[in-house]
């Protein structure tokens, strides 16, 4: 059992809408933090119907409550039209509301709605670092880290099983696309996107359909989120810089999965995409459990200079290698964008063990820039 480091308590207030990807623990988190709450599953299936049929069976269970009562309703997107009686018990019986899901997309389609600002929207990220008192740097990169995948040996099985179960209960039965061999190929071939500067021509390309499909594919997996933009950083002085975002997949077991990648080697290309995948994850996460304000972007150049994280307006870049040991050659991203940018904080991180400083770059050893940056040294 992995002890969560999102301080949910503390965050809730009236209400919120606690949204993650599944697998990433939403249930297990809630279970345990707020057991005396009052539960309603809607993946329960019996209970799911019962309120389809009437939505409003929830205030009449509810209406004798008093001011203060916490509810927490885990998969609110399968029935949204419950959201219109929780605003009511919100304000009419002043009840406290935890509203779970694993995608706003229905949410968004059927106009629910949004309790008037009254919940905060929060996210349950993957695993991360301090989460994990036996982590491994190989086995976080191969496996990812959704709890059930990273804590066996080979999750290849339960990603398979992840994937499947995806396709079948958030598309095929919410109906989001007509052809479901289409969407998984798509999948496929988005993962080699990974990490990448989107190209919809390219990619619609390789799955046979037209690049309105694709933004439209993509859309889908932002909205379920099991996949989100990193945005380009526009600010170029000397040099034209790109504007493209690059795609992630929220973690980066899936990703290794979609792409085939089942043994990852130290030394290889395979392997130095997964590892900076895993640092962005992480950084990501940090961002959003500590309501940082900094955007985290990156950078390239039409003449093929490039950052992998740039936070804030230039306040830190990160380049991100998994060589053991670091060359001059690894840091000429970094002294670009520090000519462009002189008051820049640089920082390369990297499986080389020996943490120093060099010149005007700061060389991290992985396992000490994850315990920097959830102490918040890094930003």
């Amino acid at each position: 059992m992995y002890r969560r480091i999102f301080d949910i308590e503390n965050k809730l207030d009236e209400g919120m809408f606690l949204f993650g990807a599944r697998q990433t623990g939403k249930s297990t988190l809630l279970r345990e933090r707020f057991k005396e709450a009052i539960y309603f599953d809607l993946l329960n299936p019996n209970v799911r119907k019962a309120f389809k049929r009437n939505p409003n069976s929830l205030w009449e269970a509810l209406q004798d409550k008093p001011a203060g009562t916490l509810v927490i309703v885990d998969e609110i997107q399968k029935v949204p039209e419950l959201l219109d009686v929780v605003h009511s018990l919100m304000v009419e019986r002043g009840l406290f509301f935890i509203l779970s899901g694993s995608s706003s997309r229905k949410l968004k389609r059927s106009g629910a709605n949004t309790l008037g600002g009254r919940a905060i929207p929060e996210t349950l990220y993957p695993l991360v670092w301090p989460e994990v008192t036996d982590f491994q740097i190989d086995r976080a990169v191969q496996n990812g880290m959704i709890p059930r995948h990273y804590m066996v040996e080979d999750a290849t099985k339960r990603l398979s099983g992840y994937v499947k179960v995806y396709l079948n209960e958030e598309i095929r039965e919410e109906g989001e696309v007509r052809e479901l061999d289409a969407f998984e190929r798509f999948m496929e071939v988005a993962a080699i996107s990974d990490g990448e500067m989107l190209n919809y021509a390219n990619i619609a390309a390789d799955c046979g359909v037209s690049a309105k499909t694709v933004k439209s594919y993509f859309q889908i997996l932002y909205d379920t989120l099991i996949g989100y933009e990193l945005p380009a950083f526009r600010k170029g002085v000397k040099r034209k810089v790109v504007q493209a975002p690059r795609f992630y997949y929220f973690d980066v077991g899936l990703a290794n999965y979609l792409m085939g990648r089942h043994t990852l080697k130290r030394g290889t290309d395979d392997y130095g995409h997964a590892f900076e995948h895993l640092v962005v994850q992480e950084i990501v996460a940090y961002r959003g459990y500590n309501d940082k304000r900094d955007l985290i972007s990156y950078w390239h150049t039409y003449d093929h200079k490039e950052v992998d994280v740039i936070v804030g307006d230039a306040k830190v870049a990160i380049e991100i290698k998994s060589t053991e040991h670091v060359e001059t050659k690894h840091r000429k991203g970094l002294k670009a964008f520090k000519e462009e940018h002189p008051d820049c904080r640089l920082i390369l991180v990297s499986l080389d063990p020996i943490t120093r400083q060099s010149g005007d770059v700061e060389l991290i050893y992985i396992l000490d820039f994850l315990r920097m940056l959830w102490g918040g040294e890094i930003f």
